[in-house]
């Protein structure tokens, strides 16, 4: 019955010799035969758990087994409930963007933000545009302009080869 992904040892497990008892109410029952503190164990007809194996002598609880590796992995799934994964979206564009077209792409950039992911915006320049980059920073900024500040500017333009990008990040919510 030893749960793998905890590395907890239970019962007959446990193969120190003498372990720190805690009895089923929380009572510290100081440092304790191995032996007898599984006969402890039994008699209340519960489990003995060692929840410390680091310390010296290791830790050892008198507890429902089951009933707390439910509670364990209850604690986990909440804990993982709460956690928001933020994901990196990219949008790419061109230099040679249309008005109608930078309004669009702003657009989904704010929807990306608001649910929480970061954007990674792209100007890709092909051929000859490569001489002008300037034309590809012009578009980024217009794209921070038109966004408002409901962001953090996460890494400024820079250019990676042929293409010059930024990542933005959602505003941290106080």
């Amino acid at each position: 019955m030893a749960d793998n992904n905890r590395g907890l040892r239970v019962n007959g497990q446990i193969r120190v010799r003498e372990v720190r008892l805690i009895d089923e109410n929380g009572e510290q029952k100081g440092v304790v035969p191995t032996p007898a503190a599984l006969k402890l164990a039994q008699e209340a007809d519960l489990d003995l758990v060692e929840v410390a194996p680091q310390a010296n002598p290791p830790v050892c609880k008198i507890l429902d087994y089951g009933k707390y590796r439910f509670e364990m992995e209850k604690k986990l799934r909440d804990s993982k409930k709460k956690q928001k994964l933020q994901v990196l979206k990219e949008i790419r564009m061109q230099p040679k963007i249309d008005s109608h077209d930078l309004d669009f792409k702003s657009k989904h950039i704010r929807e990306f933000l608001a649910g929480g992911d970061k954007v990674k915006v792209t100007v890709r320049f092909r051929g000859r545009e490569l001489a002008h980059t300037e034309l590809g920073l012009d578009v980024l900024k217009n794209v921070l302009a038109r966004l408002g500040d409901e962001f953090t500017v996460e890494k400024q333009p820079s250019m990676e080869g042929r293409f010059m990008s930024m990542t933005l990040a959602p505003k941290a919510k106080k």
